[in-house]
């Protein structure tokens, strides 16, 4: 342990009125969400490669499956990785992952070969977004922190809708057989496009580099922030409130398994598996059960794009919201909604009511989407294991995504659309039950004061 009597990189963010700085910091991180769309178009290549004859509802599942195995290990591996190369370069190394297996999977010359290259693209995705999201955290201040992740997550998730309104296009213009390479090809160029951004602009955390150590290179580099804030704001920075000495404690891996640490990855794992059994099974199976209930697939692709307009508008909604109401609270209400509504949408069979509550349904999904996967989940670690904390909960959330689509495949053969929503709606009970007896409240409280933990609270 190494004591400094120095102001930490922490008080100083937290007191940064909001500048220009903050803002192009945001454009970064929610330009990159954007545009890293490889798993939102899962079902619609899925329902194309249906129409040639490459897959049928087993091969769908292990296609599905499989991605999330590679976000899983994504997800896993590359929160380690990021807590020790840091968060530019963790962006930039997974960002090359991402890019060059889309690419390769645009060319597949079969289905075993593409399932193979959406394994990878898996990997890459898994382990972006857990740096995006998490360490976007560490540069916002803590007064209104769960807001700016909010808007990044409100870009990013117009990656759906906007993949979704691509694909019809694509579709119209290409045959079947090479319209879904295409899409593949599209996200590609600008997923390069926001690499080499991140390339030229994106700075390192200061938080981060204080938390290695490297006080000098975070104490300079946060010199730098203060005057850019200071110049776009035209006015002098407010004074820091912090007096106490600052502790840099480096975190082993172990540190997650036990105390108060492994208490939050229960929880933050229990929270992800909510989110990966409810939006993946929607993202990646709505098509095709709009295919079992004798749509054909043209108004299946309309219904399709129509519902996932409720992703921007609920992650909007979440933006106004989610600094004013506890967070605890806020999970466990958003999951009694998602059961509720998820019964009533499986009872619908006319076409409109499918478009209207399908549309509310997808608006509370990706409320808790941005909840879960933007706000409280990256939130609740210590600086020094943020990533590896995130990418732990955010694995062990991918194993559900991994089984489900095999319950998914074997309810819609044997128990049709209900049996689905009946599954999605169980998970998300018990995991509201969770967040109840074991959730932390984190709105409104500084990075370092949530990453302040200690084994001995398991015995108070």
């Amino acid at each position: 342990m190494e004591n400094r009597q120095r102001i930490s990189c922490g008080a100083r963010l937290d007191r940064l009125p909001d500048s220009k700085w903050h803002w192009s910091i945001f454009g970064m991180i929610a330009f990159a969400l954007l545009v890293c769309w490889s798993n939102a178009i899962g079902g619609l290549v899925l329902a194309q490669l249906k129409t040639i004859g490459w897959t049928d509802n087993g091969t769908s599942a292990i296609f599905t499956s499989l991605t999330t195995a590679g976000m899983f290990l994504g997800a896993l591996l590359g929160g380690i990785i990021g807590d020790r190369i840091g968060r530019k370069k963790s962006i930039l190394l997974y960002e090359g992952i991402h890019i060059a297996a889309m690419v390769i999977a645009a060319f597949s010359p079969n289905m075993a070969f593409l399932i193979a290259c959406r394994l990878v693209q898996g990997f890459g995705l898994g382990a972006l977004l857990v740096v995006l999201f998490a360490g976007y955290t560490e540069y916002m201040p803590g007064r209104n922190r769960g807001t700016w992740s909010s808007r990044a997550s409100f870009i990013g998730n117009w990656s759906y809708p906007v993949c979704s309104l691509i694909a019809m296009g694509i579709a119209g213009v290409f045959a079947a057989d090479m319209a879904w390479r295409v899409q593949f090809i599209v996200p590609s160029v600008l997923s390069v496009i926001a690499a080499t951004i991140a390339y030229f602009k994106f700075p390192e955390s200061p938080r981060w580099l204080e938390s290695q150590g490297r006080t000098e290179e975070a104490d300079r580099l946060m010199d730098e922030i203060e005057a850019k804030v200071e110049a776009s704001t035209g006015k002098p920075l407010p004074p820091v409130e912090e007096k106490e000495e600052v502790k840099i404690e480096p975190m082993g891996y172990s540190e997650l398994l036990k105390g108060d640490l492994l208490k939050r990855v229960i929880l933050g794992s229990f929270v992800l598996i909510a989110m990966n059994v409810v939006q993946y099974t929607l993202i990646n199976w709505l098509p095709t059960i709009f295919l079992t209930q004798g749509i054909n697939i043209k108004d299946s692709f309309v219904l399709n794009t129509m519902s996932m307009f409720g992703a921007p508008f609920g992650i909007f909604i979440a933006t106004l919201v989610m600094d004013k109401v506890p967070r605890k609270k806020m999970g466990i209400g958003l999951l009694l909604v998602i059961t509720i509504l998820g019964i009533v949408y499986a009872n619908q069979r006319d076409m409109t009511m499918i478009t209207v509550i399908g549309f509310f349904l997808i608006t509370f999904v990706y409320m808790y989407v941005c909840y879960a996967s933007a706000v409280y989940v990256p939130e609740i670690w210590p600086t020094a294991a943020r990533l590896r904390g995130s990418g732990l909960a955010n694995a062990v959330g991918r194993v559900s995504g991994i089984v489900c689509p095999y319950a998914v495949a074997a309810l819609l053969d044997s128990q049709g659309v209900m049996g689905v929503f009946v599954l999605l709606g169980a998970v998300s009970v018990l995991v509201a039950i969770v967040i109840a007896f074991l959730g932390i409240e984190t709105k409104g409280v500084s990075a370092e004061v949530i990453g302040d933990v200690d084994e001995k609270e398991d015995a108070a």
